[in-house]
């Protein structure tokens, strides 16, 4: 059976460029992150606001390499980096005063990856 391949033009970028990174960083982080994106839409993660607030503390770094949707509530401000989140997870997370970021403008301002958890 013949492998496909994402088409998103925006989401191979980025797969190349945390690759790239991975290697030359030497960040494991990003290469993690990276595979994950590879997979294909269906086997792409999906995470609730819920369980970032379950697994993170205040001012903690967090990368969700699939999308972000809105069930649960955040009680403390941290950074979260994803490839996409619903309105309504945007919404909360403007209110909890979460600061959101694309994954290649993490990668742009911590390059090496520390103190970044991937949440799945």
């Amino acid at each position: 059976m013949k492998e496909t391949r994402s088409t998103n033009p925006e989401l191979v970028k980025l797969i190349r460029l945390l690759t790239k990174q991975s290697r030359e960083q030497k960040a494991g982080v990003w290469h993690d992150v990276a595979e994950n994106l590879a997979k294909s839409r269906r086997a792409r993660i999906a995470v609730n606001l819920s369980r970032i607030n379950r697994h993170t503390r205040r001012s903690d770094i967090v990368v969700v390499p699939g999308k972000i949707l809105g069930t649960g509530n955040l009680d403390h401000a941290l950074t979260i980096a994803a490839f996409d989140l619903s309105d309504v997870a945007a919404q909360k997370m403007k209110a909890a005063r979460a600061k959101f970021l694309s994954i290649a403008e993490l990668v742009e301002k911590n390059p090496t990856g520390a103190n970044v958890k991937i949440i799945r």
